[in-house]
């Protein structure tokens, strides 16, 4: 990994102190430094276009280079303000951008990231950013940032720096662990698994929550037939779930959230308000943290989701739930309520260490949960 603390030197002396993005694991030593030292100055964004647009208003407010970082899947939430905002046709917004090269063609990553991997350079070239790709080398950072800084000033447009995996990332995630909340994510979903039906459908959202199931129901010697694993996607499988309940009221369908995913797109809660889906549970796993790629916090523990889902139309019981008794509780309250329901259940941060990578196919995964929904009782 690069030396972090030579690379902020570098951006500092190029008048770069401004940051904002979305953490990503092959970023964690990037994001961790700008976390632990620049605080004030680092902008955590709710997805990747929110933080290209938060960069933009930074250099209209006092022309200074702002800084953006990212997975290379976000890139997809990015389009649309680097194409319609920052763009040299409108507002011509000059920034840096380091993106995570996840599924690096010619290297092995999860199926979820290969396209976006073959994609990355390619819708780089397509928004005429240029780019350089990144070597865990110092002296060449400092003459890739030089480049970099001269023509996002001459030209007044962003930037890309790529990086591949290892140069931006520690080899360990650090655990950050704390006693917040008495539960786990893990004990949370096994209580989901036990208080809702049988073949209750699950959606379980991107990083820890797919693993944790997935593993769960081994555990359990449980068919994983009843599950969607939302890999990738991240802050959609409320959405993917919401089709499922929709057209099989027959079945409980329950989400199991995070709340970067959630924040990522939380628009989708205001569904619930136009749509009957009396069959649909919205769980929040919410530990105030991008855990999975690292920890840094997120605003999860600062905001009121039990009142934003009240004003979008779901049930709930009031409040954020805090322990095990209170999630039975709630879970009992509204699985039969009537309407769509959510509960926000307060986790603390913390990553099973001998929790292994989730391999499977994807295809069969999804063929066996659509045949198990494809079957009606008379």
């Amino acid at each position: 990994m690069l030396e972090q603390k030579f690379v902020f030197k570098q951006l500092a002396n190029h008048g770069v102190t401004f940051f904002t993005g979305v953490p990503d694991s092959y970023l964690n030593g990037f994001c961790n430094y700008v976390l632990n030292n620049f605080p004030e100055r680092n902008i955590i964004a709710a997805n990747e276009g929110n933080a290209v647009a938060i960069a933009s208003g930074h250099y209209f407010a006092c022309k200074e280079l702002p800084f953006v970082y990212m997975q290379n899947s976000g890139m997809g939430n990015a389009l649309n303000p680097l194409a319609s905002l920052a763009d040299q046709n409108v507002y011509s917004v000059p920034m840096l951008l380091l993106i995570g090269w996840r599924g690096q063609p010619g290297g092995k990553d999860h199926p979820q990231h290969v396209l976006q991997g073959e994609m990355t350079l390619k819708l780089l070239k397509l928004l005429h950013i240029p780019y350089t790709i990144l070597e865990d080398d110092n002296e060449k950072f400092v003459k890739d940032l030089e480049g970099a800084v001269e023509f996002c000033t001459e030209n007044r447009q962003p930037y890309a720096l790529i990086a591949p995996k290892g140069v931006m990332a520690d080899s360990e995630k650090a655990d950050n662990r704390d006693k917040a909340y008495p539960m786990s994510r893990e004990e949370a979903i096994e209580i989901l698994l036990e208080y809702m039906p049988k073949d209750t459908v699950y959606a379980a959202t991107t990083g820890r929550a797919t693993r944790e199931l997935f593993f769960l129901r081994e555990k359990r010697n449980e068919t994983k037939a009843h599950d969607f694993l939302n890999v990738g996607a991240m802050g959609h499988a409320s959405s993917v779930a919401l089709g499922i309940a929709l057209e099989r009221q027959n079945r409980k369908v329950v989400v199991l959230d995070g709340d970067s995913a959630l924040m990522m797109h939380m628009g989708a809660m205001t569904m619930a308000s136009k749509l009957d889906v009396p069959n649909y549970m919205h769980v929040l796993l919410n530990n105030g943290a991008h855990e999975s790629v690292g920890g840094q916090p997120s605003a999860g523990h600062c905001v009121d989701f039990t009142k934003i889902a009240e004003a979008c139309g779901y049930a709930t019981v009031g409040k954020a739930i805090e322990n095990k008794r209170a999630l039975i509780e709630a879970i009992e309250t509204l699985k039969d309520c009537g309407k769509a329901s959510f509960i926000d259940c307060r986790i603390h941060k913390g990553l099973r260490r001998r929790l292994p990578p989730i391999v499977f196919s994807h295809r069969e995964a999804i063929d066996a949960l659509m045949d198990d929904l494809a079957y009606l009782p008379e």
